[in-house]
């Protein structure tokens, strides 16, 4: 899999970059948002397993809910994150240390109603929308694309 940093951006884009080529924001979660993330990755994960309406929206709820009680627990709303997305991976850094992501371990780059959410193959990175400038969004977007992935459904506009 080729990193996104190969990808070819238009000067719009570039202007967003480091001069390191690389993407760099933070990220401070609120338990709604991240409650919203995680149902709407519920529904792309248990739509997959064509289960009935019952059995759908019980299984949403007890994940949900217990994504909800890992973000209480975790105390993530305290955090701060700083992302910084470059030809090597994800840097992922808090007070807590610091988790580096290689390219080769990013399954898919979706589009929610609040945001990116980086699929990974052990985990997820939820990327609000508020935390990016649109040719911030728009880089994120072509880093979906160069994945070779699903950037998400119709009905959800990049911003």
């Amino acid at each position: 899999m080729a990193p996104p940093a190969q990808t070819s951006l238009v000067p719009a884009q570039n202007a967003v970059l480091e001069a390191d080529g690389s993407l760099n924001f933070t990220v401070r979660y609120a338990l709604p948002e991240y409650v919203s993330f995680m149902w709407q990755h519920g529904r792309y994960i248990i739509r997959r397993r064509r289960m009935g309406r019952l059995a759908t929206y019980a299984m949403l709820a007890v994940s949900t809910s217990f994504a909800a009680l890992n973000f209480v627990t975790q105390r993530r709303a305290r955090r701060t994150y700083e992302f910084t997305f470059d030809e090597h991976g994800i840097v992922r850094a808090c007070k807590g240390g610091v988790s580096l992501v290689k390219w080769d371990d990013v399954k898919a780059i979706r589009t929610y109603s609040r945001g990116f959410m980086v699929i990974l193959k052990q985990g997820t990175l939820p990327i609000p929308y508020r935390c990016l400038s649109r040719e911030q969004a728009a880089v994120m977007a072509g880093f979906a694309s160069s994945l070779h992935t699903p950037a998400g459904s119709a009905d959800h506009a990049l911003i």
